[in-house]
C-alpha cells in the first residue's frame, strides 16, 4: 500500500489512500512544559508564532487532548470531576446539553458549592441541528465539552490568562492565528486581552448581546462572554470587515462566560456577590485544529468509526461522493450518541429521551441502506449492522466513560433489536410513503403536501420519525403538514404520556421562596409524627399568611415525617393538626401529596376545618397504614430486581418503577416476554426470601464505598457524596432513599399480577404484596365463587366448563353463518333473473343489486353463487347494509370479464368511496365497506352505469 507524505507547518501529513484521512506526526522533537500553579502567559510575539510547535506536546490524539486539558486545570487547583449522566437531574432539560448543567444549582445559588473550582470533560447531546449533522464540518449530536468552572473563587483575569496559556503554550496554537471576541460593553475583558495577554486590537472583536452575553433565563445570573477563534487563513488579513462567523475561515473553539450580574424583573443588571466562571472548549473542534484535518469527523475521535462503516459498505473514503460521505458521518455521529445514551439508561421508545434514541438509530439505518450495507458484516445477511459499528464506539470509550464496556452486552442488544424491528417495518412503510408521495405529486391544484394524519400514521404504525418522512419528501419536492402532525401527536400524548409532576417554587412575582427557606429536616425514617413550624403557605402559587377552611394549600415546614415522592415511591398521606390549648383542634389539614424541590418538602392538602397561619406549630401525622403499604411494596421491589437478575440474567436492569399503596410496578430492560415458568420461579424465590424473615440493614456510606460494596443504583436517581444503602443481607443491596420494612416477614406474601411489553426492549411487571396481596386474593376468590355459581361447577372444573361452552358457541356461530349463507344464496337465485346483457356480437351478463341487510360473508357467498350459475362471461356487483352505520359491497367478475381488462379490485374502490369507505381485492373478486348506508342505492346506480359504459367500450 502506497503512502504519500507532505510537510505542512512542522507536521508530516500521512495519507493512506482508501483507508484513513491524514494522520499527523511531528517532524521534530517537542518540549513538554512543566505544569505550575501560577499563572504564566505566553506573550504574543513573532517568535511565539514562528516557533509555536516547539512548545506543543507530541501527542495530539483526542484522548491526550482531554487528559492534557484536565491536567492543566488540576495543576491550577481545580477538582477534576466526572462527567454527569446524559440524563440530567434538571427536570426542565431533556438531555445534558452543556458542561455547566450539573453545576446549574450552584450557579443559581440553590445549593452550596462543594469545591471552589472544578474541571470536567462532559458528554453532551444536542439534537436541535440534526439536519446539519454530517453536512457541515463541525455539527454533532454527541460531543464532549471540556470545561473549567469557578464558584466564587477566581474570575475574569485568571480565566482569560489561563485560556490563552492553554491554547498557545499547552496546545501550541500559533498566537497570531487566535482571534478573540468580547461583549461590546466589556471594557474590563478588552483591557485584559490587550494589555495583559497582548492580543493586538485588530484581533479583538466587540460583539452584541445575541453572540456574547449569556443568560440563565428572563431573570437570574447572567454575564458577558469572551470567545476564542482559530484562523485557518490569516493571509486574508485583518480589518473591521472581518467576520468571525465565517465558517470557511474561523472556528470558535473556546467560550468563556463571566457570570457577574443578576438580572432583575425590571431588566436591571445588579452585580453578583459571588462571581462565577463557566467555560466550554469543544474537544472535537480543538482536535480538528491540532490534528490538521478538514473537519471534526476526520479526527481520531470519530474517523475510526467511519472506517468501520466503510468496511461494511465495502467502499473507500476517498472515492465516496459527498452524499455518501454525509451518510458515513451521520452513522458515526449517531452511533456515538446512541451508545452513550443507552449506557446512561435511555432505551428506544416513542416519547421523550427514548424517542431521541429511536430517531437516531432509524436515521442511521436509512443512511446504511443508502450506502448499500447488507447484513452485519459477520456472515448474516439478515443481521443488524449497527451493533458492529457500536462495537467500535465501545472500544473507544475507555477514557470517556469506563462504565460503557461493562454495559456493552445490553447496549449492543438494544441496538440490534431496534434495528431489526425497524427493518421489518421499513419496507412496508417505504411503500406507503412512496404511495403518499405519488398521491401528493399527482394533485395539480396545490403545492404537493403529505397530510399531518398520513405523516402520523407513518410515525405511529410504521415507526418513521416525522423528520425522516420530511427528509424523503423533501428529496421528492413534497412538503408535510407539520401542524396537522402535531395535532395528532398531541392527541396521542394526552392518551399515553403520564403526567410529570414537577414542583415549581418560583411564585408569580418572580421571587424564589426557597431563598428564605432552609432545607426541610426529614424525620420519617424514625417517626410517623412530629411537631413542626409552618414556614410558608402558598395558595395558587402565591404566598399567603393565613388559610381557612376549604382552601387548597401548599405548606412548607421546618421538619416533617412525611415522605416526599421520589425514587419511584409515592408520597405519604396524612393530617396536620393545630392544637393551641391541648384539647380543641384549631385546624385540621388533610395532606394528599408531598413533593420536593431540591431538599425543601412541599405538602399539598386541603384545610378541612379551622385556619392555618405561617409561624404556627402543627402536629404532622402520617397515615401509618398507607405508609406500611408503601414500605412493603418498596422492599418487595428490591427483592423483585434481585430475583429478575437471578432468573433471567444479570444484564437486566431497572428502567423505572412505581411504589404505590395498592401495587408496585417495575420496568426493566429485556428483549422478550417472560415465560410462565420464569414468572413462577421469580414469585417462588421472592416468597422464600420473605419467609426467611431477614432483618434489613440500613446505613449511610460515602458513594464510592457503597458502589465498591456492590450497591445497585436506582434508575433516574441523583446521589449525594453520602448515600443511604438498604440491604437485605444475602439478597439485595441498593442505594435508596425510600422507606422500607424492618424485616422481610412484614411483606407477608408477593404475587405478580401482570407482565407486558411497554416499549421496544422494555418490559413491565406489576405485583402486589402485604395487605394489597390479601385484597387481591380475596377479590379473585370472590369472582371465582360467582363464576362457579353461574356455571354450577366446582372451582377445579371451571376451565373445562368454559372450554366446552366456547366450543358450543363456535359450533352455533358456524351453523348460524352457514344458514345465513344458504339464505343469501337462495335470495341471490331469486334476483338472478334481474341480470341483463351488455354488447351485441359479444355479450356480458351484468347484475348490480342490493341485498338489504345481508352480512359481508353471506354477501360474498351470494356473489360467488351468481358467478358460478349465470352464463359466462358475467359481472356481479352486490351491496347491503348489515348494520345501522355499515355498508358492505362485493364485486365478482368471471374470467371472461377479467380478460377484457376490467378488474373487480380497481372497480369496487371508487364505488365504496361514494359510501364513505374503501376497499379492493383481486381482479376476479373484491370486497369493500363504507359508513354511509344512505348512499348505497345511488352508489349501486353509479356502479351499474360505469360497468355498462366500461363493458360497452371494451366490447366495441
Amino acid at each position: 500500500m502506497k503512502e504519500t507524505l507532505s510537510k505542512d507547518e512542522g507536521f508530516v501529513t500521512r495519507t493512506v489512500p482508501g483507508l484513513s484521512p491524514a494522520v499527523l506526526l511531528p517532524t521534530r522533537p517537542t518540549q513538554i512544559i512543566a505544569k505550575s500553579s501560577s499563572v504564566t502567559v505566553q506573550p504574543v510575539s513573532e517568535d511565539a508564532s514562528e516557533d509555536h510547535h516547539h512548545h506543543q506536546s507530541e501527542d495530539v490524539s483526542g484522548d491526550s487532548i482531554r487528559r492534557r486539558f484536565l491536567d492543566f486545570y488540576a495543576s491550577r487547583g481545580h477538582k477534576v470531576l466526572p462527567s454527569a449522566s446524559l440524563v440530567p437531574e434538571d427536570p426542565t432539560v431533556l438531555l445534558t446539553i452543556a458542561g455547566m448543567l450539573q453545576f446549574k444549582p450552584v450557579f443559581l445559588g440553590k445549593v452550596p458549592r462543594e469545591v471552589p473550582c472544578a474541571t470536567t470533560a462532559q458528554r453532551c447531546i444536542r439534537t436541535n441541528d440534526l439536519e446539519n449533522v454530517g453536512r457541515t464540518a463541525r455539527h454533532h449530536t454527541f460531543f464532549e465539552m471540556l470545561g473549567n468552572f469557578s464558584f466564587g473563587d477566581y474570575f475574569k483575569r485568571e480565566a482569560i490568562r489561563w485560556a490563552w496559556e492553554l491554547s498557545t503554550v499547552e496546545f501550541g496554537l500559533p498566537a497570531d492565528r487566535v482571534w478573540v471576541s468580547i461583549y461590546q460593553d466589556d471594557d474590563e475583558a478588552f483591557e485584559i486581552w490587550k494589555n495583559e495577554v497582548g492580543v493586538p486590537v485588530e484581533r479583538i472583536k466587540r460583539m452584541g448581546e445575541a453572540d456574547n452575553f449569556w443568560t440563565s433565563g428572563p431573570t437570574g445570573p447572567c454575564g458577558p462572554c469572551s470567545e476564542l477563534y482559530y484562523d485557518f487563513y490569516p493571509e486574508r488579513g485583518t480589518g473591521d470587515d472581518v467576520d468571525l462567523g465565517d465558517d470557511s475561515r474561523f472556528i470558535e473553539f473556546y467560550n468563556l462566560v463571566f457570570m457577574q450580574y443578576n438580572k432583575t424583573e425590571e431588566g436591571l443588571l445588579e452585580p453578583l456577590k459571588q462571581k462565577n466562571i463557566d467555560t466550554g472548549l469543544g474537544l472535537e473542534r480543538i482536535a480538528q485544529i491540532l490534528q490538521k484535518v478538514p473537519n471534526n469527523y476526520e479526527t481520531d475521535l470519530i474517523y475510526p468509526i467511519i472506517a468501520k462503516v466503510l468496511e461494511l459498505a465495502n467502499i473507500s473514503y476517498d472515492s465516496a461522493d459527498e452524499k455518501a460521505k454525509t451518510s458515513l458521518k451521520v452513522i458515526a455521529d449517531h452511533m456515538r450518541a446512541v451508545v452513550y445514551l443507552i449506557s446512561d439508561g435511555v432505551v428506544p421508545s416513542n416519547i421523550g429521551r427514548g424517542y431521541v434514541v429511536r430517531r437516531l438509530i432509524r436515521r442511521a439505518v436509512r443512511k446504511g441502506k443508502s450506502l448499500g450495507i447488507d447484513g452485519d458484516g459477520k456472515g448474516s445477511l439478515k443481521g443488524a449492522f449497527l451493533p458492529t459499528v457500536a462495537e467500535k464506539v465501545i472500544e473507544m470509550s475507555a477514557y470517556i466513560d469506563s462504565d460503557v464496556k461493562q454495559k456493552s452486552p445490553r447496549i449492543l442488544e438494544e441496538i440490534r433489536q431496534e434495528e431489526l424491528h425497524f427493518k421489518k417495518t421499513l419496507e412496508r412503510g417505504e411503500k406507503l410513503l412512496d404511495q403518499k408521495l405519488l398521491d401528493a405529486l399527482s394533485t395539480s391544484d396545490k403545492t404537493p403536501c403529505i397530510s399531518g394524519k398520513d405523516a402520523f400514521i407513518l410515525y405511529d404504525t410504521y415507526g418513521f420519525p416525522v423528520e425522516i418522512t420530511a427528509e424523503v419528501a423533501e428529496e421528492r419536492g413534497v412538503s408535510i403538514d407539520m401542524d396537522g402532525f402535531e395535532v395528532e401527536m398531541e392527541n396521542q400524548r394526552r392518551q399515553s404520556q403520564a403526567a410529570h409532576n414537577v414542583v415549581k417554587l418560583t411564585v408569580e412575582d418572580g421571587d424564589d421562596i426557597t431563598r428564605d427557606i432552609d432545607d426541610t429536616e426529614f424525620l420519617g425514617y424514625d417517626s410517623l409524627s412530629a411537631r413542626a413550624v409552618v414556614k410558608s403557605l402558598l395558595v395558587g402559587g402565591k404566598p399567603v399568611i393565613r388559610v381557612s377552611e376549604g382552601s387548597e394549600v401548599e405548606i412548607l415546614l421546618d421538619r416533617t415525617p412525611f415522605y416526599a415522592e421520589s425514587g419511584g415511591q409515592i408520597a405519604d398521606h396524612g393530617f396536620m393538626y393545630v392544637n393551641s390549648d391541648g384539647s380543641q383542634d384549631d385546624a385540621v389539614v388533610e395532606v394528599s401529596d408531598v413533593q420536593k424541590s431540591l431538599k425543601i418538602f412541599v405538602h399539598k392538602g386541603v384545610v378541612k376545618s379551622g385556619a392555618l397561619e405561617v409561624g404556627k406549630e402543627v402536629e404532622a401525622a402520617v397515615d401509618a397504614d398507607l405508609r406500611q403499604r408503601a414500605k412493603v411494596h418498596h422492599t418487595a421491589t428490591h427483592l423483585l430486581q434481585s430475583a429478575l437478575k437471578k432468573v433471567v440474567g444479570q444484564d437486566t436492569s431497572q428502567a423505572g418503577s412505581l411504589v404505590a399503596f395498592d401495587r408496585l410496578r417495575f420496568d426493566f430492560n429485556f428483549n422478550r416476554p417472560l415465560h410462565d415458568g420464569e414468572l413462577e420461579e421469580i414469585e417462588c424465590l421472592i416468597n422464600r426470601w420473605i419467609g426467611d424473615a431477614t432483618r434489613l440493614e440500613t446505613k449511610v456510606l460515602p458513594l464510592a464505598d457503597a458502589k465498591r460494596a456492590g450497591a445497585i443504583a436506582m434508575f433516574g436517581e441523583k446521589y449525594d457524596d453520602e448515600v443511604r444503602v438498604v440491604e437485605v443481607p444475602g439478597v439485595s443491596m441498593e442505594l435508596c432513599g425510600g422507606t422500607h420494612v424492618g424485616n422481610t416477614a412484614e411483606i407477608r406474601a408477593f404475587k405478580i399480577i401482570s407482565e407486558q411489553g411497554i416499549a421496544s426492549g422494555i418490559r413491565r411487571i406489576e405485583a402486589v404484596a402485604g395487605e394489597a396481596f390479601i385484597e387481591y386474593i380475596n377479590s379473585r376468590d370472590s369472582q371465582m365463587k360467582r363464576l362457579c355459581s353461574t356455571l354450577k361447577v366446582k372451582a377445579e372444573d371451571v376451565t373445562n366448563r368454559v372450554d366446552n361452552l366456547l366450543e358450543e358457541l363456535r359450533t352455533a356461530r358456524k351453523e348460524a353463518s352457514d344458514l345465513r349463507s344458504k339464505a343469501a344464496v337462495y335470495r341471490a337465485s331469486v334476483i338472478s333473473n334481474k341480470a341483463f346483457t351488455v354488447g351485441t356480437s359479444q355479450t356480458v351478463r351484468v347484475l348490480v343489486e342490493s341485498m338489504d341487510d345481508t352480512d359481508a360473508d353471506s354477501l360474498k357467498s351470494a356473489a360467488e353463487h351468481l358467478v358460478s350459475t349465470l352464463e359466462e362471461p358475467v359481472a356481479v356487483v352486490l351491496g347491503s347494509c348489515p348494520d345501522k352505520d355499515k355498508v358492505s359491497l362485493v364485486a365478482a367478475f368471471s374470467p371472461g370479464v377479467v380478460s377484457l381488462g376490467v378488474q373487480a379490485g380497481k372497480f369496487i374502490g371508487s364505488i365504496a368511496k361514494l359510501c364513505g369507505g374503501g376497499g379492493g381485492g383481486k381482479p376476479n373478486f373484491a370486497q369493500a365497506g363504507g359508513r354511509k348506508p344512505e348512499n348505497l342505492s345511488s352508489a349501486l346506480e353509479k356502479a351499474r352505469e360505469e360497468l355498462v359504459a366500461t363493458l360497452s367500450e371494451k366490447l366495441g
